[in-house]
């Protein structure tokens, strides 16, 4: 029998995830669930209902996961939580600071519920992060280093458009490749925010705006660009529409690590990322651990649950022979 999922959302990331299930014969989407009329809302699935968020704790029978996708801001911390009192759930909450308030959260809600909830799925987290936890273990004298890009970082983009005089804009997160060339030598540098990445923004300001403001504004807003060089760029609407519709990313994890009695031998963990579209992939990964929660839940192994927590052959819709006789 097909695992019934459900979404909660209706952006881009879980557009996503109605875009990629397709591709997954053991599944079936068998919802949506909206905070807007669910009448305006069009799917590409046919036949998929769409239903106010309103109704999904009355429909706690009839999914076997729901695939929140909310922000990590606002949204999660409160959905998350109060969906794992009724469903199996998968997030991509990406606050890493805040994962473990997060987490204890929700694993009272699930634990109580006997339900399972897997928290920050994704890339990073979740993909990048399994990758530093292996090289940690395996290299125990080492360094890690994380580098992000080239891609749009939408919640720098957010900040862009947030700027008074801002009609639209985006931000490609972009690795120094200085940075990057040291660090695969395994030298094991010492390296700052500025020294490993640099911020590039496409604007288009409104009719009439305060350019010299506008850049000033961006380049030295806290938390987000005034610890890195950033370069802004003023471009028309077509333009824009044209050359920066795409929502691409990826990135790189390294441990470089020391072994041998006098350290003479120097090592170089690597994995990447190259992604044409950072919804769909984090879609991808976020129903692979749909998959999981359901499993777990049928294995009475109930709670909040990390990337760190689920053995892969879970993820697979391979069975254990199979694993091991093609990809072991």
């Amino acid at each position: 029998m097909a695992i019934r999922i459900g979404i909660i959302g209706y952006g881009n990331l879980a557009k996503g995830v109605e875009s990629e299930i397709r591709k997954n014969p053991d599944m079936e989407l068998c919802g949506i669930f909206t905070r807007r009329d669910p009448a305006t809302v069009t799917t590409k699935t046919p036949g998929v209902p769409v239903y106010n968020a309103e109704k999904i704790p009355e429909m706690k029978d009839d999914f076997d996961c729901m695939i929140i996708c909310g922000g990590s801001a606002t949204d999660l911390p409160k959905m998350t939580k109060e969906y794992a009192k009724y469903f199996n759930v998968i997030d991509s909450f990406d606050t890493h600071a805040n994962i473990p308030e997060h987490f204890a959260a929700v694993n009272e809600s699930a634990t109580a519920a006997n339900k399972v909830a897997v928290i920050s799925c994704g890339w990073d987290p979740g993909m990048f992060s399994l990758n530093r936890l292996y090289a940690n273990a395996i290299l125990t004298d080492g360094e890690d280093y994380t580098f992000w890009g080239k891609g749009v970082s939408q919640g720098h983009s957010d900040a862009i458009r947030r700027v008074p005089g801002v009609k639209n804009g985006k931000q490609y997160t972009i690795p120094i490749k200085e940075a990057l060339d040291a660090v695969r030598s395994g030298s094991a540098p010492e390296l700052t925010a500025r020294d490993k990445h640099l911020r590039e923004c496409f604007v288009v300001a409104e009719e009439g705006a305060d350019l010299a403001r506008i850049e000033k504004e961006i380049c030295e807003m806290p938390n987000y660009f005034a610890d890195y060089n950033t370069i802004v760029h003023f471009i028309d609407e077509e333009t824009f529409a044209k050359e920066h519709s795409k929502i691409n990313h990826g990135g790189f994890v390294i441990r470089t690590g020391r072994t041998g009695f006098d350290n003479e031998n120097k090592h170089v963990i690597e994995y990447s990322l190259k992604l044409d579209s950072n919804p769909e992939f984090t879609a991808s990964v976020l129903i692979a651990y749909a998959r999981a929660a359901v499993r777990l839940e049928q294995k009475g192994d109930f709670g909040c649950k990390t990337v760190f927590d689920i053995a892969p052959a879970l993820l697979s819709p391979l069975s254990g022979d199979e694993l091991r006789a093609h990809l072991l």
